[in-house]
């Protein structure tokens, strides 16, 4: 599901970018290195595509500030 979202969010920022990405790749000796940063990119972008439209997540610093509260424990110290 990330990488179908990740593919439709690189179509949707522009397919004339990808097109020519693809012929200077295809021009590479290190293709296979390269492929798998691509794969992580598509997956990274699909968790992104897909945060946009899920239902929102705690903000950041609430997280955090859980964290240490539980890690300090009942005292606080």
């Amino acid at each position: 599901m990330l990488l179908v979202a990740g593919i439709a969010d690189m179509a949707v920022g522009g397919l004339s970018t990808v097109v020519g990405g693809l012929r200077g790749l295809f021009r590479r000796a290190d293709m296979a290195e390269l492929a798998g940063e691509g794969q992580q990119e598509i997956k990274a972008r699909g968790r992104l595509a897909l945060d946009r439209f899920t239902a929102s997540s705690p903000a950041h610093l609430e997280v955090l500030a859980q964290h240490v509260k539980a890690h300090r424990g009942p005292t606080g110290v």
